[in-house]
């Protein structure tokens, strides 16, 4: 149907670019299908899946972008290597499985899941192509008269009752594909498509030489009746652990004494505020990772300075009253008391929040800005906005708040009401602006870079950052004032760094390195860059001192898919959008990188945030908010999911909480904003 071409992103990452062929363009009812290819490849797109990156089913060409998966297909890895190994297929089953969970959560039947649709990178099994998926909700009709899918892969209702095909055809799909992984052929097996319809529909599986401890939930996978087959969570839960490896520790939910209850409630099934603004109709927007991870990182920074902050006012503050300044009784601080509040839209988009001052502001698509107050929720002020796409969010130090969309305009807010302080055109610029302290950094097509007042709007320096084409900004470090430029090689081989002072465009250092890097922190005056290898995958850590001049690699256990990372003091963290977390030592000859390691199975992940008491916070597509122990990579606790009617909306990328004092606030699909208590995860 198409041409499928590698491509590289303009920080390295490397993806798939799917291109329709002119003939199927010119058929209105293909780009029909093509357009619910988009819709649903954005619905699941995750840790099981292709992410989409950007695509545009209304071009003369209709195409869609997606990250590169690099490995080879089920179908080549069986033909080249032969039949997989008993424990290859129980974890091929269980991420396959897990894949079918999320992808059917989401709201999407996949409908032609075969060995050539499974990818098996190094991070497990990756479901692609989804051009004849459906929706639950799809009013897009496919059952014209032809049959659509691919024979020994189909279920018995795909045949008589294609209308009535629902979540159970995948699991069929998978129970056939398990088979060919396991004996390097079908259930079903004939060279004729017609009497390979007829086996689906009338004769039972052929499993010989499927391991007879997975042959019977094999055989469940291919009932006829959709109704006697095993859900995802239903064949993971017969994968226990230590049958595959995805296990993860989850504390038991700690419950107060008996006298405890009595007296004062359990914090936890207390009382929550719940408050609601209404918004307006939208479909829910995507968000690219790159705007998305320099505003989180902004964000990140500005959080963990209010948690400092606070922390210095709990520990080197005034002493507490003595017993006898009360009247005799021990004085305590109020219970925190959790709050949800939800900006409404139709299509339960998940929000984003950014802290700013001593105020909360959040988007959402359909929805708009608006201004909380972050002790309870409440909403001070709104600015509507039906747009389906939602803006980048940024705020600055004074608690100015802006959005902007690419291509459109950066609005700037009053602290105190909606009114716009002022307002730009964006145009003539590459992406939104890159916020820098209280200066945002705007990279102009023409290679040129400007430095605008957040507070003003007025411009503080205009010029080329020398030695850059069109540099990228990817960091931003507030104690020195600093931000980082960064400009790969057209081969990727070397990557120019250049340290430019925020406020006044002043290049402080550059240095090339070998090699594809991304700044990703700072520790001790020197800057900690990720390494990219050719297939897009993190390899390692370098930390470039600028004084000496020195870089050192700092390699990785093993190779990340696209991780996150945050740094405190000498150790490093890189959270993997599959939810793989890692600790590593990031100081000049350390004996060993890892510190720890932690599965969380989580399915998508937002950039992780560092709080107060060694805590890390991060959140995970279906609306858990996670807290992690930084010093033993232990799980403390998690929120439970929020998802609008059951199922996951779009989510290319997440929202980063945002840690405040005491509370963390979190986003999630059905639209909330929420404020937990960051002294107490195990009790979420």
């Amino acid at each position: 149907m198409g041409v499928v071409h590698l491509a590289r992103s303009p920080s390295g990452l490397q993806l798939a670019v799917k291109v329709v062929h002119r003939q199927h363009a010119a058929d209105p009812e293909f780009r029909a299908r093509f357009r619910q290819e988009v819709a649903a490849a954005r619905r699941v797109s995750g840790a099981f899946t292709a992410p989409v990156v950007d695509a545009d089913p209304t071009a003369a060409l209709p195409w869609m972008a997606t990250l590169y998966v690099p490995g080879p297909t089920l179908s080549a890895q069986v033909k080249r290597n032969g039949p997989m190994s008993p424990a290859e297929l129980r974890r091929l089953t269980a991420g396959l499985a897990e894949a079918l969970r999320d992808i059917h959560r989401a709201g999407v039947i996949h409908r032609d899941l075969k060995p050539s649709n499974v990818l098996l990178p190094d991070s497990g099994p990756k479901v692609i192509d989804f051009g004849i998926s459906r929706p639950y909700d799809s009013d897009l009709r496919t059952e014209t008269g032809k049959l659509i899918g691919s024979p020994p892969y189909m279920a018995p209702e795909q045949f008589q009752r294609p209308r009535e095909v629902g979540p159970a055809a995948d699991v069929f799909a998978l129970g056939a594909v398990l088979v060919h992984a396991a004996t390097g052929r079908g259930p079903f097996d004939s060279d004729s498509p017609y009497i390979v319809a007829y086996q689906v529909v009338h004769d039972e599986a052929d499993l010989t030489g499927v391991p007879g401890d997975l042959a019977g939930l094999v055989g469940r996978c291919l009932a006829k009746d959709p109704a006697e087959r095993p859900t995802p969570d239903e064949i993971m839960a017969a994968l226990h652990p230590p049958s595959y490896e995805a296990t993860a520790f989850i504390p038991a939910q700690r419950r107060p004494a008996a006298s405890a209850v009595a007296g004062t409630g359990d914090a936890a099934d207390g009382p929550t505020h719940v408050r609601a603004a209404d918004g307006l109709p939208s479909r829910a927007g995507g968000v690219r990772r790159r705007t998305v991870r320099r505003l989180a990182v902004a964000a990140a920074v500005l959080a963990l300075v209010a948690g400092c902050v606070w922390a210095a006012g709990a520990l080197g503050g005034s002493p507490a009253p003595d017993a006898t300044d009360s009247g005799g009784k021990e004085e305590r601080p109020p219970a925190f008391v959790p709050w949800q509040t939800t900006l409404r839209s139709p299509s339960g988009s998940t929000p984003s929040c950014s802290p700013g001052g001593e105020a909360l502001y959040c988007v959402a698509a359909g929805f708009g800005t608006a201004r909380l107050d972050p002790s309870d929720g409440r909403v001070v002020w709104s600015r509507r906005d039906a747009s389906p796409e939602a803006p980048e969010l940024g705020t600055a130090p004074d608690g100015t708040a802006y959005t902007a969309e690419p291509g459109g305009r950066l609005l700037a807010y009053a602290p105190g009401r909606a009114a716009t302080l002022w307002e730009t055109g964006l145009s003539a610029y590459l992406d939104v602006p890159f916020p820098a302290g209280d200066t945002l950094l705007m990279a102009g097509r023409d290679g040129t870079t400007r430095g605008l007042d957040a507070k003003t709007g007025a411009s503080r320096w205009r010029h080329a950052v020398p030695g850059h084409q069109q540099p990228g900004y990817a960091l931003y470090d507030g104690g020195t004032g600093l931000a980082y430029a960064f400009e790969h090689s057209a081969d990727g081989a070397t990557t120019l760094v250049t340290a430019v002072e925020a406020r006044t465009g002043r290049t402080d250092w550059q240095h090339r390195l070998d090699g594809m890097l991304t700044p990703a922190g700072t520790a001790g005056g020197a800057l900690l860059l990720t390494s990219m290898n050719g297939s897009a995958l993190t390899t390692g850590l370098v930390r470039y001192d600028p004084v000496p001049r020195n870089a050192t690699p700092l390699p990785l256990p093993y190779r990340m898919n696209a991780p996150e990372v945050v740094v405190a003091g000498t150790t490093a963290f890189l959270l993997e959008r599959g939810g793989a977390l890692l600790a590593v030592d990031i100081r000049p000859g350390a004996a060993t990188a890892e510190r720890w390691r932690l599965e969380t199975a989580v399915g998508l992940t937002s950039t992780p945030v560092l709080g107060a008491g060694n805590r890390l916070y991060f959140s995970a597509a279906d609306g858990r908010l996670l807290a992690v122990d930084t010093e033993h990579g232990t799980l403390l606790g998690q929120t439970r999911p929020r998802l609008r009617a059951g199922k996951l909306g779009h989510a290319s990328s997440l929202p980063a909480p945002v840690v405040l004092g005491r509370s963390v606030v979190a986003t999630a699909p059905d639209g909330s904003v929420f404020a937990v208590d960051a002294d107490d995860p195990a009790r979420w």
